[in-house]
Order: structure tokens, then C-alpha cells, then sequence
């Protein structure tokens, strides 16, 4: 097991070993010499792992899930002690404490942060924000790689047509989604250019988007969303992390492949458009739609960005959606549309058994080509239950803490579904530097929770309540 975990978490540590060089290049090279050397010691620290290549070459053929487990969930603890680094070296006098919290959000891809104004941090802390929030994305898709054998048959399917991954697979998968996640990270970038922001912007910008991160390179969004065409463009890139990471590679190979490796993002379309359509026929008419449709791009694809002018009585809408999350195979959150889809069609289709018991009921998914069994429903529902919990102590937490219940309640929503506050949720004011260091702690528990609930605490129920 030991060896597992090592051989999985030191390709992350070379992964921060290489950003911490970019950081270093870029800090030269514009001359801000203020950090540096907080990267230089990250750099070197990041590296220490590689030795156990020298002694640690093999793995087990055959690792059991729960050992899959036990290395994601140490990965989300050990890998952002060597991100917090930069900010505890850094020359801004972060606590230890603060630092965590900042690499945690953002590898979590959640955006919480301590820094109150952004403006006064060197541009390559700011790079190494947004390269923490890369970072963690692409770890969260790995682990999906990773843990593939937990999910039901027609997730895999949108991915595969193995129904079990052994070495050579997950490295053949991986490494896709390691290219492909980068194209997309470019492709962002590409866009934003075109569309006149700024490199540094643009660049920052992808990292966040394409890993649903909420860490922004200004203090507000509206101060690089001057116009509306800009507000338009990035309302619609956010949507790339709604939407599968495949969707549209799938979508080039739809004839060789068909419908099924599309199944929910067609499914997504058709519920962005419901709910676009609601937002425009009953909102009011005096507000700018660009605004709203920003707001709902964000919510869905749980980033969480929004402009200052969005209004506050629609944040428990903006939070439902929040909740709801994007593709399943996306870096998104959330407690997913289909299986939420798919728990409603069948608890519907049980309850009219009842009135029509001579009737035969088939929980099968329009464009699916299986039935899907009751495990799969029993792990949505434990899902739910799982959030439920979880949401209900974080809010006690929060309250003890000093947090009145509402704003309580939407940062606990907020942490479980790794999404960022902001004023379309009536918490751009949060103050986390100050926050009792409880409430730090509560929130870094929970933002991993969040991060890994569906792949950890599922399989740990279905072990106990599925066996057979």
C-alpha cells in the first residue's frame, strides 16, 4: 500500500516541482525578486519525494479499492502542505494555519481566501494561486481514473466501455485527460485573448476555469468584465467545466461511438436551456439577461463568480444550482444532475407501482442502453443523506463560531460543493482571515469532504449495506 501511495502522489509532488521552476523563471524574468526564494525551497522540498524512485520502482498488480482510497484522501492533506509553502515563506507574514487554508481551497478547486486585497500581491503569487487550482482539477480527474470500479455501469460507459481498469488503462486514461485538460486550459486562454484581456489575465483566468476554481488575479470580477461582449465570452467558457471533459472530443467521434459517451451532457443542454428560459421569461425585465446568465453559468459549473450587481434575492435559486453541480466527469461539484435525474424517475416510478401494481416499470435513462439496478439508487439517496449531514453539522459549526445561521448555512453549501463565495450568494463580504480557527479548520475538513465524498463515502457505505 505504502508503495502505491507513493508512486501515485510523488507524480503530483513533480507537478509542483515543475510550477515552482515556471514561478521561478517568471519571477526573473519580470524582475519580482520579493518571492523567490520561497519557490526555490518548495522546488527542493517538492522534489524529496523522487528519491523513493531509486528504492520504489514496482507496484502491486492488483491494489484493492479502499488502499485507492486511503492514497486520494492523503493526497488532498500531504499534497497542499507543499503548496501552502510559498505563502508561508512568502514575505506577507501568512500563519501556517492561513497558508493551508489558501492551498487547500485551492486545490480543492473551492477559491476561499485570506488575502483581502489581491493588488498588493506580487503577480507570481498570484500565478501560483491559480497553478493550485490547475493543479487540484487535474488530481480530482485522476482520482476519478483512479476509483472508476465504485461507480455504476453507465458512468463508466460515458468514459469506457471497460467495466474494470487495471494499470496499463488508468495510465492510458489518465494521460488523455492529462492532454486533453491541457488543450482545453489553452484553448481558454486562446479565447480570452482573442477577446482582449490580458495575457497575465487570460492566463490566470484558464487555470481557474478549467478546474472550477474561484481564485480571481483582481479583487473583483467586474474589474475585468468591462463590457458586455466580455461578460457574454466568459459566461460561456465557464460552461466548459460544466459540460464533460470529453464532451466535445465525444462529440467529434460521435459516429464511432454514439449517443452513449454523450448521454449526460445532452441531458445537461436540455437543463441549461430550461433553466436559462425560466431566468428570461420570469426575471425581471429592468436587468441586464448577460448578468444573470453569468450568474447561472457560474452556479451550474460551480465556480461561483459573479458581478457585484447581481441580485442578492436570487441567491437561494443561484444555490440550488449550485448544489444540482454539472457532468459528472467534468471538475465540477455537486450532487450531479443525472444521478438526481435518475433518482427522481425512479422514486416516481415506485410510487405509481403502488397505484398500478400489474404494470412493469423500467428505470431506464432516455439514450441509455441498460437498466439501471437498485445498488445504483441506493448510492444516489446515501449521497443526499451524505450532504445532508454534512451540511448540517458544518452549519452547527459555523453557528458556534460567530457566523449568524444564514450566512452559515450558504458558506456550508458553498464548502461542500467546493464553490467560492460571492455576491450572488450575499457572502462577497466574508472575512476568512479573521474567522476563529475552528471555523479554518471546520472548512478545510469539509472542503475535502467535498471533494472526495462521492468517491470515498459511497464505496464505504456500499461495504457495509451492499455487500452482495
Amino acid at each position: 500500500m505504502l508503495n502505491f501511495n507513493l508512486y501515485y502522489l510523488r507524480f503530483f509532488t513533480s507537478l509542483i516541482g515543475i510550477l515552482c521552476f515556471f514561478n521561478i523563471l517568471y519571477s526573473y524574468y519580470f524582475n519580482l525578486y520579493l518571492n523567490v526564494d520561497s519557490y526555490v525551497y518548495t522546488l527542493l522540498t517538492s522534489l524529496i519525494p523522487l528519491i523513493t524512485f531509486f528504492f520504489i520502482r514496482k507496484i502491486d498488480s492488483k491494489i484493492s479499492i479502499y488502499y485507492k482510497i486511503v492514497t486520494v484522501i492523503s493526497g488532498y492533506l500531504i499534497l497542499p502542505i507543499f503548496i501552502s509553502l510559498p505563502y508561508y515563506l512568502s514575505i506577507y507574514n501568512i500563519s501556517f494555519l492561513d497558508a493551508y487554508f489558501e492551498s487547500i481551497s485551492g486545490f480543492t478547486s473551492t477559491g476561499f481566501t485570506v488575502f483581502d486585497n489581491i493588488k498588493h500581491l506580487d503577480e507570481s503569487l498570484i500565478l501560483w494561486r491559480s497553478s493550485s487550482q490547475w493543479l487540484g482539477g487535474l488530481y480530482f480527474l485522476f482520482s476519478i481514473i483512479l476509483l472508476i470500479d465504485i461507480f455504476d455501469e453507465n458512468l463508466k460507459k460515458n468514459l469506457t466501455n471497460f467495466l474494470s481498469f487495471n494499470q496499463l488503462e488508468i495510465f492510458k486514461q489518465s494521460l488523455k485527460i492529462f492532454i486533453y485538460y491541457t488543450f482545453l486550459t489553452f484553448l481558454i486562454f486562446l479565447i480570452l485573448n482573442i477577446f482582449d484581456f490580458r495575457s497575465f489575465v487570460s492566463f490566470n483566468l484558464s487555470m481557474t476555469i478549467i478546474s472550477s476554481g474561484g481564485f480571481l488575479p483582481t479583487n473583483t470580477l467586474s474589474a475585468l468584465l468591462n463590457t458586455k461582449t466580455k461578460e457574454i465570452i466568459f459566461s460561456l467558457v465557464m460552461l466548459l467545466s460544466f459540460f464533460s471533459l470529453f464532451f466535445t472530443y465525444n462529440v467529434a467521434l460521435y459516429k464511432k461511438k454514439g449517443l452513449k459517451f454523450i448521454q449526460e451532457d445532452i441531458y445537461l443542454i436540455f437543463y441549461l436551456l430550461v433553466i436559462t428560459f425560466c431566468f428570461f421569461v420570469l426575471i425581471d425585465k429592468s436587468i441586464d439577461f448577460s448578468l444573470i446568465f453569468l450568474a447561472i453559468s457560474s452556479s451550474v459549473s460551480n465556480i461561483g463568480l459573479s458581478l457585484e450587481k447581481t441580485p442578492h434575492y436570487l441567491s437561494f435559486i443561484f444555490l440550488i444550482l449550485i448544489i444540482i453541480g454539472g457532468s459528472f466527469y467534468s471538475t465540477s461539484s455537486g450532487l450531479r444532475f443525472i444521478k438526481i435525474y435518475s433518482l427522481f424517475k425512479f422514486s416516481v416510478n415506485e410510487m405509481i407501482s403502488h397505484a398500478k401494481p400489474k404494470n412493469v416499470f423500467i428505470n431506464k435513462l432516455p439514450l441509455s442502453e441498460k437498466n439501471m439496478n437498485l445498488d445504483d439508487f441506493y448510492k444516489y439517496f446515501l449521497s443526499i443523506m451524505v450532504f445532508i449531514i454534512s451540511l448540517s453539522v458544518l452549519t452547527s459549526i459555523l453557528s458556534i463560531s460567530g457566523l449568524n445561521i444564514e450566512n452559515a448555512f450558504k458558506l456550508s453549501v458553498l464548502t461542500i460543493m467546493n464553490t467560492v463565495n460571492s455576491s450572488m450568494t450575499g457572502l462577497s463580504d466574508l472575512n476568512f482571515e479573521d474567522m476563529h480557527y475552528i471555523a479554518k479548520y471546520s472548512l478545510i475538513i469539509f472542503m475535502i469532504i467535498g471533494r472526495v465524498e462521492l468517491l470515498t463515502i459511497l464505496i464505504i457505505c456500499k461495504k457495509f449495506f451492499f455487500k452482495n
